[in-house]
């Protein structure tokens, strides 16, 4: 069972052993082009991303996309596979719809670390927001908290079609 810290924050439970993903990078740390799991430009930022993102090959989330994943630590090349263990979550609204973004790494990040991840998010959901805006997207966007990562998995769908990788290799 977990608990909160003191900034609110759930905890990993101490003797559970993290989950490991197979994450694929979509975006560099430090790049300002937003690729989606087709490989194709989705956006560019104006800030760079503070960490690698991409997403879980096998697994769809409730947005009926790859399951999202950021991987903390040195910056990863375009496409890059890495098996990596999976310390929480962070809970995104994305057009009305749960947008899980697993947060991996080979150490469980701290409460600061945490709390760094959920600051950007927070002002992640405002910016896409006004993007879905533009866009024409209906649906709410917000930052919902921290959230364990087995929570995450739990409702995202394993994949069945493996066959069909995302384009980078």
């Amino acid at each position: 069972m977990s608990t909160l810290d003191r900034a609110g924050l759930r905890s990993v439970p101490a003797l559970t052993e993290p989950p490991v993903v197979e994450v694929v990078i979509e975006v560099p740390r430090g790049s300002f082009l937003k690729r989606g799991s087709n490989g194709r430009v989705d956006f560019i930022s104006p800030v760079p991303c503070p960490f690698n993102y991409g997403s879980v090959p096998g697994y769809i989330g409730l947005d009926g996309d790859l399951l999202d994943a950021l991987v903390l630590g040195p910056r990863l090349s375009l496409g890059t596979r890495i098996r990596v263990k999976a310390w929480g979550a962070v809970i995104m609204t994305d057009g009305g719809f749960i947008d899980d973004k697993l947060v991996c790494s080979d150490v469980c990040p701290d409460a600061v670390q945490r709390q760094e991840i959920l600051k950007f998010f927070y002002f992640y959901a405002k910016c896409k927001g006004v993007l879905n805006i533009w866009r024409g997207r209906a649906g709410r966007n917000a930052c919902e908290g921290w959230c364990e990562a087995i929570q995450a998995l739990g409702r995202a769908r394993q994949r069945d079609d493996l066959l069909n990788q995302p384009p980078f290799d």
